[in-house]
């Protein structure tokens, strides 16, 4: 197949240009806050519509903080490392999911404190509105033809711009079904199962190092870097704690329930 030439730019307003990889993050926020506001009432969170979208814009600073820095440490430190400034320059790309994770897990802590909320189910929440994040963001980056896969003889395979003539696994869209659409279907459930405080919360850590564990296997690990300890890649690497807390979690939940 083909990669579609779906020009980044949506549209031109003069100097301005509107990018799909911008919106996918604007639909992403605009989703989550809805949901946020949908899960408060369902979990009986004390969060107004305001609170929601204090508790979103706490996790976007999260995030991005997190991310920029988890990208300069896991992924390139040698190049920061001689070039601090640019790691202040993030509209030239690069960030982390898992810096990114570490960052949100920080900002929603001083969310909770600061308003005195339970820092479980408000955790809760907010990853399961991450995960609306996660899949429009894959989605942007499909788009952007760029974070292909590895090469591949499946009939679905992919010749991406920028990766030569070899069709490759579309990985963007793979994760886009498994962390953002799957993980989300998951965890909804859960809440309205009304499942024990914290279990959507370590069963998000636990389904999305799993599922991008997977995916690594297909996906072109970063130039930079290539494979690490074993043929593994840094994607995989990363995610192998976060199995480990999400599992230790779901333990730890679970029994504190039975032992009460």
């Amino acid at each position: 197949m083909t990669f579609p030439q779906i020009d980044p730019v949506l549209i031109h307003l003069g100097p301005l240009a509107i990018r799909w990889y911008g919106l996918m993050y604007l639909f992403g926020f605009l989703a989550a806050y809805g949901l946020i506001c949908h899960l408060a009432r369902l979990r009986d969170l004390p969060l107004d519509s305001d609170g929601a979208a204090d508790l979103l814009f706490y996790g976007a600073v999260g995030v991005v903080a997190g991310g920029r820095l988890g990208y300069v440490l896991f992924y390139n430190p040698g190049w920061y490392l001689s070039h601090p400034l640019e790691a202040f320059a993030i509209w030239q790309g690069g960030m982390s999911f898992h810096g990114g994770l570490l960052g949100v897990v920080a900002a929603t802590l001083i969310f909770c404190r600061r308003r005195k909320l339970p820092v479980l189910l408000t955790g809760d929440i907010l990853v399961t509105a991450a995960t609306i994040g996660l899949g429009f963001g894959r989605l942007g980056n499909f788009i952007n033809g760029e974070l292909w896969g590895r090469p591949t003889d499946l009939p679905w395979g992919m010749v991406f711009p920028g990766a030569g003539p070899v069709p490759r696994h579309p990985s963007q869209l793979y994760q886009a079904f498994l962390e953002g659409l799957v993980l989300f279907v998951v965890l909804y459930g859960l809440h309205r199962w009304r499942v024990r405080h914290g279990v959507p919360f370590f069963s998000f850590f636990v389904g999305y190092g799993v599922f991008r564990f997977l995916v690594e296997f297909v996906r072109q690990p970063d130039a930079q870097l290539g494979f690490l300890w074993g043929g593994a890649t840094m994607g995989q690497l990363l995610s192998i704690p976060m199995i480990i807390f999400g599992v230790a979690g779901l333990f730890w939940t679970l029994r504190r329930g039975a032992a009460s």
